[in-house]
């Protein structure tokens, strides 16, 4: 089976939110593309606290200073589009109420006909935990936990109930209901997360640093989900953060997914290899406009499709 291929959604401060987000959206489902998606950002810190990922010294990327808010995005691209499914990688689910998130997804998925995937991380930004998250970034972990729980019980049948540390539900009709079980994925590199995924999630969602590292991380998660007895099979959806250039990168240093098209391909080819079943391609902070991430896009595609991807 071929890989499903998918493309970032343009949230960055070079495109227009409510033109360009429906217009890349459609011109992907015509070039036949599986999936649209976005990621969430809440906010810049100037100056920083931290580093980039919690690491101390690493600057962050300026396209983090504006990024428009993923649900909205979606939204929008849902109106616009009829076949392409609508993912996240990542929400950072701690920074949402668990009720509220819950209930948008499912309003999102009835109506786009079922076409949400649900993709949700921890998060590691002091500062966005401190303007938007509801407990402390310390209990991010215990959160997470809640959002799964409160999002499988509000889409499941009513009445719905529910008792945890933040939600309190008795007793409640809610609707509307997702138009079919939505799929959770998490982005999950260590042990404890991928506990979690193993145990109360559909899928992974790796971020492509290489390919041995992803082989080797998919690998334990496997051998964790056969030790664990689990007989649902894991999901996988690989983030590519793509920095395209027309001319390519030459030598031996060059980064995964960064280059040419032919090189970005390569790359998507090693990946698909390994076992990862779809690859989010997001080329949205190497590229000028909506034209040109049409343009890219399309000829990444082509190619891709043309190496038998």
């Amino acid at each position: 089976m071929a890989t499903r291929l998918g493309l970032g959604l343009p949230q960055n401060h070079q495109y227009d939110l409510g033109r360009d987000v429906p217009d890349v959206a459609r011109t992907a489902e015509r070039i036949g593309y599986d999936s649209v998606w976005v990621y969430e950002r809440a906010l810049f810190p100037e100056p920083a606290t931290q580093g980039l990922y919690g690491i101390e010294g690493m600057p962050w990327p300026d396209s983090y200073r504006h990024v428009a808010d993923p649900l909205v995005t979606l939204a929008l691209a849902a109106a616009a589009t009829e076949r392409v499914r609508l993912g996240s990688s990542v929400l950072v689910a701690p920074l949402h109420l668990p009720f509220q998130l819950a209930k948008t997804l499912a309003s999102l998925d009835a109506a786009s006909g079922g076409r949400v995937i649900a993709g949700f991380g921890t998060g590691w930004s002091l500062d966005e935990y401190a303007a938007t998250g509801i407990r402390p970034i310390k209990e991010r972990g215990q959160v997470l936990d809640e959002v799964i729980d409160v999002c499988r019980a509000v889409w499941g049948p009513d009445p719905v109930r529910y008792h945890g540390r933040i939600t309190e539900i008795d007793s409640a009709v809610i609707g509307p209901k997702p138009a079919r079980p939505i799929p959770i994925l998490l982005a999950a590199s260590s042990r404890k997360a991928r506990e979690r995924l193993v145990e109360h999630a559909d899928g992974w969602l790796p971020v492509g640093m290489g390919v041995e590292q992803i082989a080797a991380q998919w690998d334990a998660l496997r051998d964790l989900a056969a030790e664990r007895g689990r007989q649902q099979p894991i999901q996988t959806v690989l983030r590519a953060n793509t920095r395209y250039t027309a001319k390519g990168h030459q030598g031996e240093g060059r980064q995964p997914f960064h280059g040419s098209a032919d090189q970005i391909v390569e790359d998507l080819l090693a990946h698909a290899a390994i076992g990862m079943e779809e690859i989010l391609i997001d080329l949205q902070t190497s590229v000028r406009d909506a034209e040109e991430l049409k343009d890219v896009a399309a000829e990444v595609y082509e190619k891709a499709r043309a190496a038998g991807l």
